[in-house]
C-alpha cells in the first residue's frame, strides 16, 4: 500500500474533525473552521482528480458563509432566540430529492465527458448528497445528519480507492461524529417540544 501523506491532507484531517465536532455541539465556530477545511480539500482533491469534490468545496465555502450568517442571526444555542432544530418538511424532501437526482445525473455526465475522472458517478453522488446535507445544516434540519451519514458511507471507500487513506480514516471519524450529532440534535428537538399539560382538579 503506497501511502503518501501530505501536509494538505493532514491539515484537512485536523480542521475537518474539529468542524464536525463543533457542528454536533451547535457551535457557530464550525463555519470558519469549515471554510479553512474547504480550502485544504480544494488543493487535495484537485491533486487526486476528484474534480466534483474540489468544485464542491467552493460551493461549501459559499454555503458556510450563508450558514454562518443564518446562525449568527438566530443567536447561539444557549440564547432564547437561537435558530431551532426542526424536522424536514415534506415539501423540502421533494425538492431536495429532485435536486439530488438531477444534480447527480448532470454531474456524472459532465465528469464522464469533460474530465479524466475514473469515478464520475460516485464523485457526483457524494457531491449531491453533501450539498443537500450542508443546506440542511444551515437550516438546522435534523435529517441533514442522515444525508451526511449516507454521503460518508460512500466517501470512505471512495477515498481509500483514490489512495487518500488518511482522508478515508477522517470520514470514518466523520461518520461517528454524524451519529453523535444526530443523537444530540434529536435530544434538542425533543427537549424543545411543548409538553402536554395536565389539568389539575380541586
Amino acid at each position: 500500500m503506497n501511502w503518501n501523506l501530505s501536509w494538505t491532507e493532514a491539515l484537512g484531517f485536523a480542521t475537518g474533525a474539529v468542524c464536525v465536532w463543533l457542528v454536533a455541539r451547535q457551535h457557530i465556530a464550525n463555519w470558519p473552521v469549515g471554510i479553512a477545511n474547504n480550502v485544504f480539500f480544494i488543493v487535495l482533491f484537485l491533486q487526486a482528480g476528484l474534480y466534483a469534490d474540489a468544485g464542491l468545496q467552493v460551493v461549501f465555502i459559499a454555503l458556510a458563509a450563508y450558514g454562518w450568517w443564518t446562525w449568527a442571526r438566530g443567536g447561539g444555542p444557549a440564547t432564547a432566540d437561537a435558530l431551532p432544530v426542526r424536522r424536514t418538511t415534506g415539501a423540502e424532501w421533494i425538492w431536495l430529492a429532485a435536486a439530488g437526482v438531477l444534480g447527480t445525473a448532470a454531474l456524472t455526465l459532465l465528469l464522464d465527458r469533460a474530465t479524466d475522472s475514473t469515478v464520475p458517478f460516485w464523485d457526483a453522488l457524494t457531491t449531491a448528497l453533501s450539498l443537500a446535507a450542508t443546506y440542511g445544516q444551515c437550516r438546522k434540519l435534523l435529517e441533514s445528519w442522515w444525508l451526511w451519514i449516507a454521503a460518508d458511507l460512500v466517501y470512505i471507500p471512495l477515498y481509500a480507492y483514490k489512495g487518500l487513506y488518511l482522508t478515508s480514516v477522517l470520514y470514518v471519524g466523520f461518520l461517528a461524529l454524524c451519529v453523535a450529532g444526530l443523537v444530540g440534535w434529536r435530544r434538542t428537538l425533543v427537549a424543545a417540544a411543548p409538553r402536554p399539560t395536565t389539568a389539575v382538579t380541586a
